[in-house]
C-alpha cells in the first residue's frame, strides 16, 4: 500500500498552526461549510468538523468515554469529557487490486487508546483496528477509515484541539502519518522516525507545533511537525537507557518546561507501560488536562494531580473493569446550572475542586470482546459470518446490515479453535483447545445435545461436515482424526454417535476434506498431513469406536503439503488440488491418486497456507471459477483465476493482516472474503471485484506471452535460443546422431527426451518427478480421446519447464542447513560429513543410488575418466572400461575423509559460490 504524501503547506493550515476555537471560529467553520469546492482548492483547507459526516441535530451532552478490558463506556458529566477503552468495532473501504473495498471490520486494537474528536452535537471517536485508523460517528453510526499503514498501528495521538491525528507503526519501513480529522485526509508522512524498532509512543505538544515519537533507542528523538526536524532530548528530559518494554500501552506526553512564561520548550514527561495482569493497582496511563494530570489504573480508579504531582481528587467506586485508556473531550460546558453540586465528590482535597467533582453516569457505546480470534466461518445460504475467540465467545454477524445477530458464551470451555456450518445450514460445530466439540443450532446458537462430544484431550484443529450433513470429522493436535455419525430414530431427537478416532498420521494434519464417491452418493473422507500422506477413510465399513482406513498414499518427495480442496468441474476427470510449501499446485486424480498436473503457484513471499474455491455468484460478469488463498508469513490474501496453467498474471494478492492471518472464509455468493487476524483481535470483510482480476490477467498477454516472460531474457533472450537449439538437437539424438538415413523434420520431440532436455537447461528432476512429467503429458487427453500423448512441441515443453522447475534456485544457505542436519561439528565449530557417511546417504536415503551409480557420478564430477584416458594414452594403450576397484581407490584418494560445505560445493560440484562464507554460521533455528 502506497503511503500518503504531504500536502502543500500554503493550501491548508499546517500542523501546529493556532486556530480560533471560540464562537468566531465556529462561525468561520459554518461559513466555510457553505463554500463550494473549486477545482484545485485544498480539501483540507476548506474542511470543517462536519465534512466527514452529515450534520444531524441532536441533544447530545458532553460525555466521558471510558474503555475497560471488555467495553467502551461513555460517562455523562459537566466536565471535559474523558475516554477510556479496550475492544472492537466495524467499518472500512479500500480500493486496491481485486479488492473493491474493505467493507467491514469487526474488532479493535486492544492495546491502543480511544479518543474523542467531537462530543456536543455529535459524538465522534477515534480508534485503531489492525493497520487502519477509524473515525467513528456514534451519533450517525457511520465510519471513515484512515488507510495508509502496511503494518499494525502501534501508537496514535490527537492534538489538543482535535484537528490533527498522528498514527505510527512498528514494521519494516515504518512510518508516522499525520491526518486532518475534519476531512480524513493525510497531510504529512514521516518515514523512518525510529528505523531500528519503529515507534512505540507518540504525542503532540499543547500548541501542536511539535510531535514527540518514542522508540527503543538509547537517545530518544522527537519529530517537529513542521519540516520534520529531528530533536534529540538530553538525559535530563527523558530516559537515556533503552526501553525494554514493547507494550503499545506505553505513553509519552509533552509538558511545559518549569521556566513558565512564553517559553517554547517542552519536555517528555512520562513513559508508562501497562501490565493488566498485575494483581496490584498499577498505574496504567495518564493524560494532561491543562493544569492537571489525570491517571487511571487496573482497578478502575481515576485520579487528578496538579503540576507538582499533588493528589487533587480520586474516584474509586466506579465498579468497572481495568481501565486501559482515557481521553477528555475538547469542549467545556460552562453553564453554571449544569454543575451537579448536589452530588458529593468521592474525595475532595481543595474547596475549589468542585469543578472536578462530577456525578458520572455510564453509558456503553461499544461493547466487544477482546480475545485472539482463530475461528471463522460463513453460513452456506445466508449473509451471516461466525467468529470464535480464545475467550470462549461465539458471535454471529449479519454482514449485510453489519449488526451482531447472535452471541454465545461458553462457560465451561475456552479457546475456540475452529467452527463450521453444515452444508444445509442447520448445525454449527465448534471445536475447542480442550478437545471438546459442541454442536449448536445454527439459528439459535443453543446446544443440540446436553453434553459435548469429548473424546480427546488434544486441541481440535480442523472440523468439517459431509455434504449430506450426516457425518462430522475433526482433526486434532494429537495427529488423529475423529468421525461422528448423526443417528436419527423415530420418536427421539437426532444424536451424534462417535464413529471412531485413529492416529492416521505421524506428523501434524494440515487439512481435512469430505467428498462424494463417483459411483455413488456416499460421502468419502480424506486427510492430508505434513508426513506427505494422503489418507482416505472407509466410512461405510466403520462401526462404533472403530474407524477404518481405506488407503494411504505418499504424494510428495521433498515438498510439504499445506492444504487441499476439490478442483471444480473444469475437466472430464475429478481432481484433488493439493498445495505444497515449494509453491507448487498439484492435481491428483481423485480415484487413482496419480499426480496428473504440476503447476507453478503464486509466489508472494511465503507458501500458501489455506485455499477455498469461491462459489459462483449469480451477479458475476465472468464465467470463470476463482480460488481464494492466504499465505503464511507475508500474510497475504489472494485470488487465482481457474483453470490453473501456471500463468503468473492470473493471480493477485495484498497484505490483509500484518501480524498474521489465523483463518479465512468466503460468503455463500462469493462476493465477500473474511479474514481473522488472530492476535490483533479483528475480522476484516473484503468485497472483491473479479473484473479487475480478469483485466489484470488480460494485460499480462495472451497464449504463450506470459510463459515467455518467465524465461530469462524472454523470447528474444539467449536462454530461449539455447532452448530451441537443445530442442532440435533432441530430435537428432532420438533419430541417432550417427545415422546416415534421411532426417525426418518435426516440430515435436518424443516424451522420452523430455528429461534430458530438462537437465540440459539446468533443471535436474528426480526419477519421481520425471515420471510425473511423463504421466502429465501421456494422460493429458486420455479422458477426451481415449488415447495417449507420446510427444510434445516446443510451446508445450516451455509450459512443462516453467511449471515443474523449482520456484527458487537452491542457495548456499540451503546447503549449509543440510550439512547442519546431516553432519557433525568439527573442531572449528562447523558441520562436516564423513566420506563414507556421504556415500551411504546417497545409497539409502531418498531415491537411493546403487554403488555403481555413485561411482559413476563421482567419476564424472571429479573428471576421473579424463585422468584415466590421459594415463592410458601416455602408456600407449587403448581405452578400456574402468575397473570398479580402481574407481573406488581413486575416489578415496581424491575425496577428503571429512567433507565440509565448501569442499562439497567447490571441489566436488565445481560451483564458484560464497558457500564458504555462508557455512561459517551458527546452527539454524
Amino acid at each position: 500500500m502506497e503511503p500518503p504524501t504531504s500536502y502543500e503547506a500554503e493550501k491548508h493550515p499546517v500542523v501546529g498552526q493556532e486556530q480560533d476555537r471560540g464562537e468566531a471560529g465556529k462561525d468561520k467553520e459554518k461559513e466555510n461549510s457553505d463554500i463550494p469546492r473549486r477545482t484545485g482548492q485544498s480539501q483540507v483547507y476548506t474542511a470543517t468538523r462536519d465534512t466527514l459526516f452529515s450534520k444531524k441535530t441532536t441533544d447530545a451532552e458532553a460525555h466521558v468515554l471510558v474503555s475497560m478490558s471488555q467495553s467502551v463506556f461513555i460517562f455523562e458529566c459537566n466536565l471535559k469529557v474523558f475516554v477510556c477503552f479496550t475492544s472492537h468495532i466495524l467499518g472500512n473501504t479500500l480500493n486496491l487490486s481485486f479488492i473493491q473495498s474493505l467493507d467491514f471490520i469487526c474488532g479493535m486494537s486492544p492495546a491502543l487508546p480511544v479518543f474523542t474528536l467531537q462530543d456536543q452535537d455529535e459524538l465522534v471517536l477515534l480508534y485503531a483496528a489492525a493497520h487502519v485508523g477509524i473515525i467513528y460517528n456514534h451519533t450517525s453510526k457511520s465510519r471513515h477509515m484512515l488507510k495508509g499503514h502496511s503494518h499494525s498501528i502501534s501508537s496514535m495521538c490527537v492534538s489538543e484541539d482535535r484537528r490533527w491525528i498522528a498514527t505510527a507503526d512498528r514494521g519494516p519501513n515504518g512510518m508516522v502519518i499525520i491526518w486532518d480529522s475534519y476531512s480524513g485526509i493525510p497531510v504529512n508522512t514521516l518515514f523512518d522516525c525510529h528505523p531500528d524498532a519503529g515507534v512505540i509512543a507518540i504525542a503532540f505538544s499543547s500548541d501542536t507545533k511539535h510531535l514527540a515519537t518514542l522508540g527503543t533507542e538509547e537517545f530518544q528523538v522527537s519529530m517537529a511537525a513542521q519540516g520534520c526536524h529531528n530533536i534529540k532530548f538530553p538525559p535530563s528530559y527523558c530516559k537515556t537507557r533503552p526501553i525494554e518494554s514493547t507494550s503499545s500501552n506505553s505513553k509519552s506526553l509533552f509538558w511545559p518546561s518549569p521556566t513558565g512564561g512564553h517559553s517554547k520548550k517542552y519536555c517528555l514527561l512520562l513513559h508508562v507501560s501497562c501490565d493488566l495482569h498485575l494483581p496490584v493497582p498499577n498505574l496504567s496511563l495518564s493524560v494532561c488536562l491543562h493544569s492537571c494530570i489525570v491517571t487511571c489504573n487496573t482497578e478502575s480508579h481515576i485520579c487528578f494531580y496538579n503540576g507538582k504531582f499533588t493528589l487533587l481528587a480520586r474516584y474509586t467506586e466506579l465498579n468497572l473493569d481495568a481501565i486501559v485508556s482515557i481521553s477528555f473531550s475538547k469542549e467545556w460546558i460552562r453553564r453554571q446550572q449544569e454543575y451537579r453540586l448536589d452530588f458529593k465528590p468521592l474525595i475532595t482535597r481543595y474547596t475549589n475542586l468542585l469543578y472536578y467533582s462530577v456525578h458520572l453516569i455510564t453509558r456503553i457505546v461499544l461493547d466487544e470482546d477482546y480475545e485472539p480470534i482463530h475461528a471463522l466461518t460463513c453460513h452456506p445460504s445466508q449473509s451471516a459470518v461466525v467468529t470464535g475467540n480464545h475467550g470462549g465467545i461465539l458471535e454471529m454477524w449479519d454482514y449485510s446490515s453489519k449488526v451482531r445477530s447472535g452471541r454465545k458464551v461458553f462457560n465451561t470451555e475456552k479457546q475456540i479453535q475452529c467452527v463450521t456450518f453444515d452444508p444445509k445450514g442447520l448445525y454449527l460445530a465448534v471445536g475447542f483447545a480442550s478437545g471438546a466439540v459442541h454442536i449448536l443450532n445454527a439459528r439459535t446458537l443453543e446446544s443440540e445435545q446436553e453434553e459435548a462430544l469429548h473424546y480427546t484431550k488434544d486441541s481440535i484443529q480442523l472440523i468439517t461436515f459431509s455434504s449430506d450433513s450426516k457425518y462430522l470429522a475433526t482433526a486434532d493436535a494429537g495427529k488423529a482424526v475423529s468421525v461422528f455419525h448423526l443417528i436419527t430414530k423415530e420418536g427421539s431427537l437426532p444424536q451424534w454417535m462417535h464413529l471412531g478416532r485413529i492416529h492416521s498420521h505421524y506428523k501434524p494434519i494440515k487439512d481435512l476434506l469430505f467428498g462424494v464417491h463417483l459411483d455413488s452418493t456416499q460421502p468419502r473422507l480424506l486427510s492430508l498431513g505434513m508426513d506427505c500422506q494422503l489418507v482416505e477413510y472407509d466410512l461405510e465399513n466403520s462401526s462404533m469406536d472403530r474407524l477404518v482406513i481405506l488407503s494411504s498414499e505418499r504424494i510428495e518427495q521433498s515438498g510439504v503439503p499445506m492444504c487441499m480442496t476439490w478442483y471444480p468441474p473444469l475437466t472430464a476427470e475429478q481432481f484433488l488440488l493439493i498445495i505444497t510449501d515449494q509453491y507448487k499446485m498439484r492435481l491428483f486424480n481423485s480415484t487413482t491418486k496419480m499426480c496428473r498436473s504440476t503447476l507453478q503457484g503464486p509466489t508472494y513471499g511465503s507458501p500458501i497456507k489455506k485455499i477455498v474455491v469461491l462459489p459462483k455468484s449469480e451477479k458475476a460478469d465472468t464465467n470463470s471459477y476463482y480460488l481464494a488463498f492466504i499465505t503464511m508469513e507475508k500474510v497475504s490474501l489472494g485470488l487465482q483465476i481457474l483453470p490453473l496453467d501456471g500463468n503468473p498474471y492470473k493471480s493477485n494478492a495484498l497484505i490483509c493482516h500484518s501480524a498474521g492471518v489465523s483463518a479465512f472464509a468466503c460468503s455463500y455468493d462469493g462476493r465477500f472474503i473474511f479474514t481473522a487476524g488472530g492476535a490483533d483481535c479483528t475480522v476484516l470483510s473484503w468485497e472483491i471485484n473479479l473484473n479487475v482480476l480478469e483485466a489484470a490477467a488480460a494485460l499480462g498477454g495472451k497464449d504463450m506471452v506470459p510463459f515467455y516472460n518467465l524465461l530469462e531474457g524472454g523470447r528474444d533472450g539467449k536462454f530461449y535460443r539455447e532452448m530451441e537449439d537443445f530442442f532440435y538437437y533432441c530430435q537428432v539424438h532420438h533419430q541417432g546422431v550417427d545415422s546416415m538415413e534421411k532426417r525426418q523434420v518435426s516440430c515435436k520431440i518424443p516424451l522420452s527426451e523430455v528429461s534430458s532436455l530438462m537437465r540440459a537447461l539446468g533443471y535436474y528432476p528426480t526419477e519421481q518427478e520425471i515420471e510425473d512429467m511423463q504421466n502429465e503429458v501421456k494422460f493429458s487427453k486420455y479422458a477426451e480421446t481415449g488415447k495417449y500423448v507420446n510427444d510434445v512441441d516446443l510451446e508445450e515443453f516451455i509450459k512443462l519447464y516453467v511449471n515443474h522447475r523449482p520456484a527458487f534456485s537452491i542457495s548456499s544457505s540451503d546447503l549449509v542447513r543440510a550439512f547442519w542436519a546431516l553432519g557433525k561439528v568439527d573442531s572449528t565449530g562447523q558441520p562436516v560429513l564423513q566420506r563414507q557417511e556421504l556415500i551411504e546417504l546417497l545409497q539409502v536415503r531418498g531415491e537411493h543410488m546403487t554403488e555403481e551409480e555413485v561411482v559413476e557420478c563421482f567419476t564424472a564430477l571429479l573428471g576421473l575418466d579424463d585422468v584415466e584416458e590421459e594415463e592410458e594414452e601416455e602408456e600407449g594403450g587403448g581405452l578400456s572400461e574402468p575397473k570398479s576397484g580402481h574407481s573406488e581407490y581413486t575416489l578415496d584418494s581424491v575425496i577428503p575423509s571429512e567433507i565440509s560445505v565448501e569442499t562439497f560445493t567447490g571441489q566436488i560440484l565445481g560451483f564458484t559460490s560464497s558457500a564458504e562464507q555462508s557455512s561459517k554460521s551458527s546452527p539454524p533455528e
